[in-house]
């Protein structure tokens, strides 16, 4: 036997990786045992973790009848090892994958992600994420949303608030929706009754009409728009019954005018209205003259057709400009003008509702016709003007204003 031989009844020297393993199981100079206890199989799987070769642990010696603990008779060698353990899953999962790196992560359920499971997917924060247990999955849910939307944020007064059973608000509505859960429709929007919540186009345009309506939004539930007075319609397109379409966008429909006198319940007949009247025809220049010569000058809106009040029919009016006040202190607001009834059977002065006029009343011949029936107001009787407004008229008004101001009407 060469001296370079190990003898060989020398037990060989263990690799490097089990001399740890040695040591901690008691075998002296780090050299091979007679006999290694076996390692136990990898426990079943438990809440929180599931079964892999991960980690090992020992088992017990099998005892002899005697009561003496024996090891198998057959030497232990490294290939007798069994390695197993558990990966922890929290108890979102059955079992383990290798990732692109090699490492064990879970492969998990119950709307859960990450290495261990430990927290909620994205969109699945309707309550908060909580550990398996034997007895219920507590699994992460999704947001309510109704399909409009595709991310939200848990919010844990609303979940306590719920009894503990929801908590998940949706984020960025779409399909014109709003709502915790994009349950209703934004402002100028309504539900569509034929089409279902999670439709794309269960919301539709209020589309208000933007003269009738007084406003943008509508009923949520029926689609009907605000109307203005005498309008109608879903859309409030339309004049209602008893109104008839204006040209005034604030008041687009107005009542429709009840019929005047007839030449047999007139008091004054056709052929004597030359006598009470003459409607102004073509261009007229007002002077500071014929302007400091009137009680007031003002602008008026009709609102209506004339109402007969005994001896004078009355215009409800609306004062928009005063140019001129005399004894009767016009102001701004409504109004009303008192035209003679004679006068206004004659078509004089021609009043239509929704129109301007301007208003050169009093002089002579003011009070004519007497005070009966009459109540406050404006006067548009004999030696009164009343012509069609004019835009440009509101410049030269102003001008003739400011000289009357100054005391030109005396010397006029």
């Amino acid at each position: 036997m060469s001296a370079l031989e190990p003898p060989p009844s020398a037990p060989a020297s263990p690799p490097g990786a089990l001399r740890a393993l040695l040591l901690a199981t008691g075998s002296a100079g780090g050299s091979w045992p007679r006999c290694i206890l076996p390692f136990a199989r990898p426990p079943s799987l438990q809440p929180g973790g599931v079964g892999g070769p991960c980690t090992a642990g020992p088992a017990r010696p099998r005892p002899f009848p005697g009561g003496r603990e024996t090891c198998s008779a057959r030497p232990s060698v490294a290939t007798d090892l069994q390695v197993g353990g558990r990966c922890k899953c929290n108890g979102h999962a059955s079992r383990c994958l290798l990732d692109t790196q090699g490492h064990l992560i879970c492969d998990c359920r119950h709307g859960t992600e990450g290495p261990d499971c430990g927290r909620c997917k994205p969109f699945y924060c309707d309550r908060p994420w909580q550990r398996a247990t034997a007895r219920e999955s507590h699994a992460c849910l999704a947001c309510s949303c109704n399909g409009h939307a595709r991310r939200c944020r848990f919010n844990m007064e609303l979940y306590r608030l719920s009894g503990r059973r929801s908590g998940g608000v949706c984020l960025n509505c779409r399909h014109n929706t709003a709502g915790r859960h994009c349950h209703y429709c934004r402002e100028g929007f309504y539900r569509d009754p034929g089409r279902a919540l999670s439709d794309r186009r269960a919301c539709r345009a209020c589309d208000c009409h933007p003269v009738g309506a007084a406003g943008k939004t509508c009923n949520q539930t029926t689609g009907q728009c605000p109307c203005k007075d005498g309008v109608t319609g879903l859309t409030c397109n339309r004049c209602a019954p008893g109104f008839q379409q204006s040209r005034s966008p604030v008041a687009p429909c107005v009542k429709t005018p009840i019929p005047g006198p007839t030449e047999d319940s007139s008091p004054v007949q056709p052929q004597d209205c030359d006598s009470h009247c003459k409607p102004a025809r073509g261009s007229y220049r007002i002077s500071l003259k014929k302007f400091c010569k009137k009680d007031y000058a003002v602008q008026v809106a009709v609102g209506a057709h004339g109402e007969a009040r005994g001896a004078w029919t009355r215009f409800p009016v609306a004062v928009l400009a005063v140019f001129r006040s005399g004894e009767e202190r016009a102001r701004r607001g409504s109004s009303a003008l008192w035209v003679p009834a004679g006068d206004a059977a004659c078509g004089c002065p021609r009043l239509l509702p929704g129109r301007r006029y301007l208003l050169l009343g009093g002089g002579p011949g003011a009070a004519a016709g007497g005070a009966g029936g009459r109540g406050p107001g404006l006067i548009a009787a004999r030696g009164s003007l009343v012509l069609p407004w004019r835009d440009a008229w509101t410049r030269r008004l102003r001008r003739l204003q400011r000289r009357e101001r100054r005391g030109r009407c005396n010397a006029a």
